[in-house]
């Protein structure tokens, strides 16, 4: 008998778990704000389509970038509060330490990411 394995990474090659993640409760309010950039960045290309004054697109750039910063922290917060606190409760359940460990490390890489 053959045993298949499944390829639980996502395409940045990070592993990702079984089950909800820490913004589920929040999707709804996640894809609203996200849509809502969207429009914006939307809304930039068309001012550089109309030849906008440079300060008044900047401006709109900065707003958008700022409203991905809000973002990145409420998902940064959700994955603590979810998915490092779940590896910590598991972590502590088996006795592999390694399991929050990986998820403390993960945690850390896309807060490094953020702060590029």
């Amino acid at each position: 008998m053959e045993t298949t394995t499944t390829d639980t990474t996502t395409p940045t090659g990070t592993a990702q778990d079984a089950g909800p993640h820490g913004y589920s409760a929040d999707k709804e309010a996640l894809l609203k704000r996200l849509r809502r950039i969207e429009g914006q960045v939307r809304g930039i290309a068309r001012m550089v389509e109309e030849d906008t004054y440079c300060i008044d697109v900047l401006t709109q750039v900065a707003a958008v970038n700022a409203a991905l910063h809000k973002v990145s922290l409420n998902l940064v917060e959700d994955h603590i509060g979810h998915c490092v606190v779940g590896a910590a409760e598991r972590s502590q359940a088996t006795g592999d330490p390694s399991i929050v460990d990986e998820k403390v490390k993960e945690a850390s890489a896309a807060i490094g990411r953020l702060l590029r």
